[in-house]
């Protein structure tokens, strides 16, 4: 596979990968530690044809956002915890009028205003339920700088093929982390890139929104001739509100089954040395940059004559709940390392159907370092 060798910040490198993967509109508002990724943009939408804008606040950003996509081009907002509160509302639009947006979450401390300068893993829960409803999240997790490109571009792909909102969630210090990483080419990049679908019968046919099934809708680009009601109300085929009982169960039911039943095409996990794991050794469980600290105590355990390993989600909703279930039933030591107070954990033991995963937590803003991973596996196991 051919590469190409960068040196960027995460941020920077979203950015990059968002305009190489067909971008061509970013509507947002800067806030701490986001705002680079608009930064970005601002140069790279005007040299490629396309168009950044700062808007009066983050409502009108993923507003504006929402209403390009609508005209069928890829579009982006980028934002932290707090503007994702902001555009809640915006973004249950856009799930139940199934409009694809991709939206960089870059992690910092809350609630409220928190820390924002600092470093947190604290809108996992926020991810899986942006906004009110029943519908399913798609939510990415990037743990290096090649990730914050490589997530970014899948990212896209897959809200053009779910028809909804996907989020990429990087963390403060993966956002501002300035390195090296070995991206694809953009040739590479372009020749990966899945089209949204688009209805090519006669006007009067034309459905956006199945009336069942688990497949999402078909919204052609605006100004195109195919006419169709946009609404957050429940809708029928056409797009028009409707309050009939079967349509609006059907309509539901297909918001759920549309990423759920295709969980294989969305679930990328990576496993780090859990191949020899046996039943009483340690599984370390971390995502986004936590994970760069865990397999640097993974390597000091093992030195120590501690075999442990790795599970990092990286499609952190869905949850890989298969994968998640097969390791825990296997490995006795589970620990769970995350910059909050247990909100991945709660999955795992849902999944697990265990009460004694261990946890390791931090959300005073500051990092946690592979030598507190060391002394708490000794600790517990």
């Amino acid at each position: 596979m051919a590469t190409r060798e960068v040196i960027s910040s995460g941020n920077e490198l979203s950015a990059l990968a968002a305009a190489d993967a067909g971008c061509m509109f970013f509507g947002g508002y800067p806030i701490t530690p986001s705002s680079e990724v608009m930064h970005e943009m601002s140069d790279l939408m005007p040299e490629r044809g396309g168009v950044c804008i700062q808007m009066e606040d983050e409502i009108a950003g993923v507003a504006a956002a929402i209403g390009a996509s609508m005209t069928g081009i890829r579009s982006m907002t980028a934002t932290s915890g707090p503007g994702v509160s902001l555009k809640a509302e915006n973004l249950g639009l856009a799930q139940m009028a199934e409009v694809p947006l991709v939206l960089v979450n870059v992690m910092r401390g809350g609630p409220s205003t928190g820390l924002p300068t600092r470093v947190s893993q604290g809108d996992i829960r926020q991810a899986r339920n942006p906004s009110h409803g029943d519908y399913r999240s798609i939510t990415l997790c990037a743990g290096n700088l090649a990730e914050c490109y490589t997530e970014t571009v899948r990212a896209f792909n897959l809200a053009d093929r779910f028809m909804q909102p996907v989020f990429v969630l990087l963390d403060e210090t993966i956002g501002h982390m300035h390195g090296k990483a070995m991206l694809p080419t953009e040739e590479e990049v372009a020749a990966g890139i899945v089209p949204r679908k688009e209805f090519t019968g006669a006007p009067e046919d034309y459905r956006p929104y199945p009336a069942e099934g688990d497949s999402p809708a078909v919204l052609n680009p605006m100004y195109k001739g195919y006419r169709y009601h946009f609404t957050g109300l429940h809708h029928d085929g056409k797009g028009f509100p409707t309050e009939e009982i079967e349509t609006c169960r059907k309509l539901i039911q297909r918001l759920e089954d549309k990423v759920m039943n295709y969980t294989d095409e969305i679930e990328l996990n990576e496993e780090f040395m859990c191949d020899d794991l046996g039943a009483d050794d340690v599984l370390i469980i971390a995502y986004g940059s936590v994970s760069l600290a865990a397999k640097e105590a993974i390597r000091h355990l093992r030195k120590d004559g501690i075999k442990a390993g790795l599970f990092r989600p990286i499609t952190v909703w869905p949850s890989p709940a298969k994968r998640i279930k097969e390791l825990t039933d296997t490995i006795k030591n589970v620990l769970c390392v995350e910059l909050n107070i247990r909100q991945y954990t709660e999955e795992v033991e849902r999944v697990s159907s265990r009460l004694d995963i261990e946890g390791l937590y931090k959300v005073n803003g500051r990092a946690i370092s592979p030598y507190e991973i060391v002394a708490k596996v000794k600790e517990v196991f």
